[in-house]
């Protein structure tokens, strides 16, 4: 009884962990994650559900605050990114806005998008909704083609 709590506990906290990275500047796949615990079909598809989309969703948070201190930074020799690049991340998020989040579940623009709505001080509401929105999303059409719709 305690074993197989303790194989769930970790199982959740593993599928947390890797979609709380996934969504940061970590090269990461929680997609490969989630689907491996949805084909064992030992867990409840909305319980991994809930816990990969409040790890990711998490993540991106982390961004948003990483994006809102980030332009003390931006003249220091050892900041990542040059300001000719920053200033054209910016330029695109403020061409398409806010929306632009709903493409935060993707891979390589996802999370730069996140961090450039904290520099641009996307409101924390409508951000968390918007990128919550995506990212729940994002797993339910994936655990919904993994278990072949229904």
């Amino acid at each position: 009884m305690i074993d197989t709590m303790l194989v769930d506990v970790a199982a959740y906290a593993g599928l947390f962990v890797t979609a709380l990275a996934a969504a940061t500047i970590l090269p990461m796949q929680s997609e490969a994650a989630l689907v491996a615990l949805l084909l064992t079909g030992a867990y409840p598809p909305w319980a991994l559900i809930a816990v990969a989309s409040l790890g990711n969703v998490l993540g991106s948070v982390i961004n948003w605050l990483l994006g809102r201190g980030i332009e003390r930074f931006r003249n220091h020799r050892w900041f990542p990114a040059n300001a000719r690049a920053l200033e054209r991340a910016q330029g695109w998020y403020r061409r398409y806005g806010k929306w632009s989040l709903l493409l935060s579940w993707m891979p390589i623009i996802g999370d730069p998008l996140t961090v450039v709505a904290g520099v641009l001080r996307e409101p924390f509401g409508m951000f968390l909704a918007l990128v919550t929105l995506a990212k729940v999303g994002r797993y339910v059409v994936l655990a919904l083609l993994v278990s072949g719709g229904g």
